[in-house]
């Protein structure tokens, strides 16, 4: 199934685009693939991101996403 990725700050600026879409059943299934795909800069700032996935925020990597389903990958703001 087909989902949207939109990347902000630091992970847009890691992975060298802005926004994609992906073949995933889950979240887990979709960060291995762009970490296969963007490397190891956005590896690492996958460690501190979090998700929001259709506008509801999560860690749980575990996740099945639906189709059509949109993943903010976020990474910390700093000032609030």
């Amino acid at each position: 199934m087909t989902v949207t990725v939109r990347y902000f700050a630091g992970a847009r600026a890691a992975a060298g685009v802005t926004t994609e879409s992906r073949e995933a059943a889950s979240l887990a299934e979709l960060v291995g693939q762009i970490v296969d795909d963007h490397g190891e800069r956005l590896e690492r700032v996958l460690t501190a991101c979090s998700f929001l996935v259709d506008g509801t925020q999560t860690r749980d990597r575990s996740l099945v996403l639906s189709p059509g389903a949109v993943v903010d990958v976020l990474p910390p703001f700093a000032g609030g």
